[in-house]
């Protein structure tokens, strides 16, 4: 993946970001609710919480840049907040890096 737009980072940041609400999710059940860490969704959270940050930048160049739609901007910023969703985007996505 070349980074010659900021869809591309766009793409980047949308995957890291359901990648680390995956595992975040995966902290917050198994080990503080299951194993009784309750420090175990410490760092992951405040990873997870600059990674979105830095999606979330990326989403609004890149609405701006390629002039996409509102509906379009709230679509990709809502599937950040659903697991699994990111990777179904990641397909229009890689559509629109041209």
């Amino acid at each position: 993946m070349k980074f010659n737009s900021p869809v591309s980072y766009l793409r980047v940041f949308s995957l890291l970001d359901a990648l680390s609400f995956i595992y975040l999710l995966y902290c917050s059940i198994y080990l503080k609710h299951i194993m009784g860490d309750d420090a175990a969704i410490n760092t992951p959270g405040k990873i997870h919480g600059v990674i979105f940050c830095f999606f979330g930048l990326a989403l609004l160049i890149s609405t701006i840049i390629k002039n996409w739609s509102f509906k379009t901007f709230l679509l990709i910023g809502l599937s950040s907040l659903i697991p699994f969703a990111p990777f179904w985007v990641e397909t229009w996505l890689k559509k629109q890096d041209n």
